[in-house]
C-alpha cells in the first residue's frame, strides 16, 4: 500500500505543480519547437525515473547499443503493464512519441504532457481515424522523432504469450524508411497488474533487439513483418523469462 500511495501521490503532485512548467513549455514551443521537445523529454524522464524509484522496480536494460543513434526508430514492444511506458520511456535517446489509446487524451494535464512528447491517440474502432494516426506517426518519424507502439493493441493478460501483432503498426517504419527496434519486456506486470491495485517491488528485464531495416529483408519477410518481429520478441521473452 505504501508504494501505491507514494507513486500515486507523486504523479498527482507532479501534474499539479507542473502546470506553470506547461505554460513555459508552450511559450518555448512557439519560438523553438525542437527545444520544447528536448526540454519536455528531460522533464518527463525525470518524473518517470522518480516513479520507477518509488515503485521499487529493478530494471535490467539489455541491448541498448542496438538502438541507432543517427536516425529515428520505430520501437515495437509487447505490452503487459501500465509501467511499460514508464520503464521504457526513461531510456529513449531522442524525443519519442508513444501511440496510446484515444481514451488517454481525456486525462486532464497528463494529456498536455503527452502532446508535448508527440504522443498520438489511436482509435482502433474507427478505420479512417486510425489511418490518420498512422500518417501522423509517419510524418513525425520523417521529422526526426522516434515512435513507440505496442502492436498487440491492448495489454495482454496472459503471461508467457503474445497477442497477434497488428500489421498496420509496421507501415509506419516502411513508409518513413526507418529501422524497427524490437523491444521485449519481461515481468512488468509484477509491478502492478499481478496484485492490482497494489504496487510491488519487482525485477523487470527490457531487451532491445538488433535494428531491422525493412529494405534489407527478403521480399517474403517484408510482406510478413508482423509475425517476423513477433517471433523475435517471443523468443527473447522466453529466453529472459528464466531470469526474472
Amino acid at each position: 500500500m505504501i508504494r501505491l500511495i507514494l507513486v500515486a501521490g507523486f504523479v498527482i503532485l507532479f501534474l499539479i505543480f507542473s502546470m506553470p512548467i506547461m505554460f513555459v513549455e508552450w511559450l518555448i514551443g512557439r519560438r523553438n519547437p525542437e527545444l520544447k521537445s528536448c526540454s519536455s523529454l528531460a522533464i518527463v524522464n525525470w518524473a518517470f525515473r522518480c516513479v520507477r524509484f518509488l515503485s521499487g522496480a529493478k530494471v535490467d536494460y539489455i541491448g541498448e547499443e542496438n538502438i541507432p543513434a543517427d536516425t529515428p526508430v520505430l520501437y515495437i514492444g509487447n505490452h503487459r503493464s501500465f509501467f511499460d511506458v514508464v520503464l521504457t520511456y526513461i531510456r529513449v535517446p531522442r524525443p519519442t512519441g508513444y501511440i496510446a489509446k484515444k481514451s488517454m487524451k481525456k486525462v486532464p494535464l497528463l494529456n498536455i504532457w503527452m502532446c508535448n512528447l508527440h504522443c498520438l491517440f489511436l482509435d482502433r474502432e474507427n478505420i479512417k481515424a486510425g489511418m490518420q494516426t498512422i500518417l501522423a506517426a509517419i510524418d513525425l518519424m520523417k521529422n526526426g522523432k522516434s515512435i513507440c507502439i505496442f502492436p498487440e493493441g491492448t495489454r495482454n493478460k496472459e503471461e508467457g504469450t503474445l497477442l497477434p501483432f497488428h500489421e498496420g503498426s509496421f507501415k509506419i517504419a516502411a513508409k518513413a524508411d526507418c529501422p524497427i527496434v524490437p523491444m521485449t519486456i519481461n515481468n512488468s506486470a509484477a509491478v502492478f497488474e499481478n496484485q492490482f491495485p497494489w504496487i510491488k517491488k519487482a525485477h523487470v528485464i527490457i531487451e532491445y533487439g538488433k535494428p531491422i531495416y525493412i529494405k534489407e529483408l527478403p521480399k517474403e519477410q517484408q510482406k510478413k513483418l508482423a509475425p517476423y518481429v513477433q517471433n523475435i520478441i517471443l523468443e527473447t521473452y522466453q529466453k529472459n523469462s528464466e531470469n526474472v
